[in-house]
């Protein structure tokens, strides 16, 4: 029976079919959103400088471990732990509930995104610098939870479509049209002027080289810790590390694919997306706000973005039209990825068909995205979060899966592969076909030494004992 179960498991079809897909999974809201805002609080190239050596080296380690765990069990993240040590399969459930608490707010966020695209679609630009216009939409009762299943079908029907059909097919089609658009807004970014009411006037240029030149202009040891962190944190967004979802590809890989060059293949699309998104939008903002008009998430995206696009009068409505469809695909491939590690877990675990697995994950977490959306209006109440900040049910749910459940499935993988089943576990599944392990010395220093230290150091952060 168990053989028949993997021989009908879906696979991709290629390497790039997979390399897309996770790509894809890991360009979302996180590099859009976050790492620009981070970019240019940080000291700009010094932030750049310490996540591309943090992404070579923490990130890489996570994220060959992960799809290597999934390529070699044929499990989804909810069982592949239990077939690597039969005593560790409780970090499956944590491996599980992180992406079933973030898929129904990311619907929700996917639901805004494309309040905008429509917005922008009907040549309704100016309006969406109105103030109030973001705070009204959220916390209308109704409109946002219409947005949200219009996104959450969307997700639906890929993943129902399954892996060839569903992830693969879609994500060979969007990732290469989010690349253009990415590196076509940012090449615009860069020829942007502004003169402001004061008679300054900012180039796009300016920003870029804000961007891009290292400031270490009153850095203290302290300072360079919250960079640090500040890089490893956002490696969570930029990899999908911990989320389940890597297992849950790596599961479709097949045997003979070289699996050390397609994780080099994610880390240079990922990377290479998440830079451009800063020279898109750190330009961008500094030209027309200055430096100090940078801000991370639905501030940066939905209130300074737009009012740029207004600033550049009828061509702003173009870009931002072709602005909120790349953050649409972006959003839609991750979102996808997160449904399918959800998805796929309750087939493994149940024996379910796919169709009633992604029927049954679907139906749960929209009941939780309407009451996300509801937590703006019929719900409303503000928490002091351990960490100092406040939020509302969206902020909370993504409080406890980022910055608290999503480094201890780091830091337990890492105990898990360094320690008890010993790295041997992922070098074996790396070098399967005789291929090459890289950078197999790193590795295990990074997976039993290292990585488990940094990830402990920012779980300690989430519970807000470094502030």
């Amino acid at each position: 029976m168990e053989n028949q179960l993997k021989k009908q498991r879906n696979s991709f079809t290629s390497s790039i079919g997979f390399v897309l897909a996770a790509a894809g999974s890991a360009v979302g809201l996180g590099n859009i959103w976050r790492f620009p805002y981070l970019a240019a609080k940080d000291g700009g190239g010094l932030f750049l400088f310490v996540y591309l050596i943090l992404a070579l080296t923490f990130g890489f380690a996570l994220l060959i471990t992960e799809v290597a765990i999934g390529r070699k069990t044929q499990e989804s993240p909810l069982t592949a732990y239990k077939k690597i040590n039969s005593r560790w399969g409780f970090l499956g459930i944590f491996s599980f509930v992180v992406p079933f608490i973030i898929y129904p707010y990311y619907c929700v966020i996917g639901g805004w995104v494309m309040k905008y695209m429509f917005t922008y679609l009907a040549f309704q630009g100016p309006a969406a610098v109105q103030d109030g216009f973001f705070g009204g939409f959220i916390t209308a009762q109704w409109q946002p939870i219409l947005y949200a299943a219009i996104f959450a079908i969307l997700c639906f029907v890929i993943v129902y479509k399954g892996v060839e059909h569903g992830i693969e097919r879609y994500s060979k089609i969007l990732m290469p049209i989010l690349a253009v658009i990415v590196v076509f807004i940012a090449v615009y970014s860069l020829f942007i002027k502004h003169t402001d009411a004061d008679g300054v006037t900012r180039t796009g240029l300016q920003g870029a080289a804000i961007y891009f030149i290292p400031d270490f202009s009153g850095l203290t040891v302290q300072k360079l810790f919250t960079v640090v962190l500040d890089a490893m944190g956002q490696l969570f967004y930029s990899l999908s590390i911990a989320m389940g979802i890597m297992v849950a590809y790596g599961s479709y890989m097949k045997k003979d694919v070289n699996l050390g060059k397609s994780i080099n293949q994610i880390e240079i699309f990922d990377t290479g997306i998440a830079l451009l998104a800063g020279m898109m939008i750190i330009p961008a903002v500094f030209a027309f706000s200055g430096k100090d008009a940078m801000s991370a998430g639905p501030g940066l995206m939905f209130i300074t973005l737009p009012k740029v696009f207004d600033s550049l009068g009828k061509f702003g409505d173009f870009i931002g039209l072709i602005f909120f469809v790349m953050v649409m695909f972006a959003a839609l491939t991750s979102a996808v990825s997160i449904l399918e590690a959800i998805t796929s877990s309750m087939m493994d675990k149940f024996k379910w068909s796919r169709k009633k697995s992604v029927l049954v994950m679907a139906g749960t977490t929209f009941v939780l995205s309407i009451i996300v959306c509801l937590g703006y209006n019929v719900f409303y109440f503000d928490l002091k979060l351990p960490n100092g900040s406040v939020g509302q049910i969206l902020d909370i749910f993504d409080y406890a899966s980022n910055n608290i459940l999503m480094p201890i499935v780091g830091f337990l993988t890492c105990i898990l592969i360094g320690w008890v089943a010993k790295p041997k576990t992922v070098i074996e599944e790396v070098t399967l076909n005789g291929e090459k392990f890289g950078r197999k010395t790193l590795y295990v220093i990074m997976i039993k030494f290292v990585a488990p230290v940094l990830l402990f150091v920012i779980l300690l952060t989430g519970f807000g004992v470094f502030q």
